[in-house]
């Protein structure tokens, strides 16, 4: 891939990680963008010590040292999750018409570049398709010999997509009390334990009980009967789980850390546009399918671990004292 030029801008979405932010840069620094999108999100109001983390990852997009424009847009204040990540996108897709994007806790393999830019152009006019992934969460499932498959599932750890897909994503989800009312989910979904998680979630999300843009660009997608690409090779290691991330939180978690391979060129294209039911049965069954009890033992876990921390630090000092 030494010869192959990269030309579709990359999106990097940041916060306060530093560490996680610099090992996603080195890869992108190895592809060698041409353009590059900067979203950040500002420190929380109540957390003095996120200043500091803030202008550290922010320091790390001031050391890209190959041939590229670099576009910045930071907030100042703290603004979320689902916000700052949903306007942070709505700037990117008022500037270009298709893009690759990562957040800062999702290490890509450098062939994932290649596979989005290659997608992006076969399909690009397309209107099946709406987003395009380098995660795979079958653990070694192949059930193609083809280098991807369609789902029904935009997995959002790696991926890419295109303004006119991007078009769709209503943060408000004004189409969702009907959507509901007339459970027009079953017809995408055909599973009554999914069909439950799924009502359940995109309420909260509806709510504001849930601070996700991802729930929200699902929706979207699913509203427009949209398909998506999945690589059937994962190409996406997420090393942000821990206690600094904002939603994964368990370390122990299968999907943390998952390993990424390379993917084979050229790639083998399906001569068809059908989603992969029984990928996307084994998706839901084991990715969507975390029970409130499951998350209340998160929440506990974390605590607790919060709590051996500070413990820690305090037999440290106290040490440190005598």
């Amino acid at each position: 891939m030494s010869d192959w030029q990269l030309k579709t801008p990359v999106v990097l979405i940041i916060f306060k990680r530093a560490d996680t932010t610099e090992r996603v840069l080195e890869v992108i620094r190895q592809v060698k963008p041409s353009q590059l999108f900067v979203i950040a999100d500002g420190p929380r109001a109540d957390r003095s010590e996120e200043v500091e983390k803030c202008a550290a990852a922010r320091a790390l997009i001031e050391q890209v040292d190959w041939q590229c424009e670099v576009f910045k847009n930071y907030s100042e204040v703290n603004l979320g999750c689902a916000k700052r990540v949903a306007s942070g996108l709505d700037w990117v897709f008022s500037n270009v018409e298709e893009a690759i994007i990562l957040e800062d806790d999702c290490v890509p393999h450098p062939t994932f570049f290649y596979f989005c830019e290659e997608l992006l152009d076969r399909y690009r006019h397309d209107n099946r398709i709406v987003t395009i992934s380098g995660q795979n969460v079958q653990f070694g499932r192949k059930r193609t010999e083809y280098s991807y498959y369609f789902s029904r599932y935009n997995h959002c750890w790696g991926w890419a997509t295109w303004k006119r897909a991007w078009q769709y994503f209503d943060f408000d989800m004004k189409l969702w009390p009907e959507i509901k009312e007339k459970n027009l989910l079953n017809d995408i979904l055909g599973d009554p334990q999914a069909l439950k998680w799924w009502n359940k979630t995109l309420q909260y999300t509806y709510d504001g009980q849930i601070n996700s843009w991802a729930y929200r660009w699902t929706f979207a997608c699913w509203v427009q009967s949209g398909i998506s690409i999945l690589s059937n090779t994962n190409l996406i290691s997420n090393i942000g789980f821990g206690i600094d991330a904002t939603h994964n939180t368990g370390k122990s978690s299968k999907y943390a850390n998952m390993p990424v391979e390379e993917i084979n060129f050229p790639l083998k294209h399906p001569p068809f546009v059908i989603h992969d039911v029984q990928a996307d049965n084994f998706t839901q069954n084991s990715l969507f399918q975390i029970s409130l009890l499951g998350k209340f033992k998160g929440k506990i876990n974390r605590t607790l671990e919060k709590f051996n921390q500070i413990r820690r630090l305090k037999t440290l000092i106290n040490s440190n004292i005598q």
